[in-house]
């Protein structure tokens, strides 16, 4: 019986380990197709028309702040965020979120 359990053991910790390495080759080549998707649509973008792109760059950093400010502010007594409120706050929310993963795993990127 000690041999069977042992042996279960075993495998049991021979397949997390290896689960755990393919999840991490997995999640590091997801963030260098996205460092690179991101970087690919600056340079499409750029190339297209400039003074678009620092436009552009301006309205998102002024989307995010809004979302920022609204995500560390306490909303009044009873009120929920709606509308624009509540779509800047999740923008905001969502590229954090991305801006953690990438910092996390893309800085493993050999790609740089």
């Amino acid at each position: 019986m000690g041999v069977r359990r042992a042996a279960k053991a075993i495998g049991e910790f021979l397949m997390e380990t290896i689960g755990e390495a393919v999840a991490e080759v997995i999640l590091s080549l997801f963030a260098c197709a996205l460092l690179a998707g991101l970087a690919l649509i600056a340079y499409l973008s750029w190339s297209f028309s400039p003074r678009l792109t620092v436009a552009g760059a301006g309205l998102l950093g002024l989307f995010l702040a809004h979302g920022a400010w609204k995500t560390f502010r306490d909303p009044a007594k009873g009120r929920r965020r709606r509308g624009l409120a509540a779509m800047t706050t999740t923008g905001f929310t969502l590229t954090a979120a991305t801006a953690v993963f990438l910092l996390f795993y893309a800085t493993g990127c050999n790609c740089l």
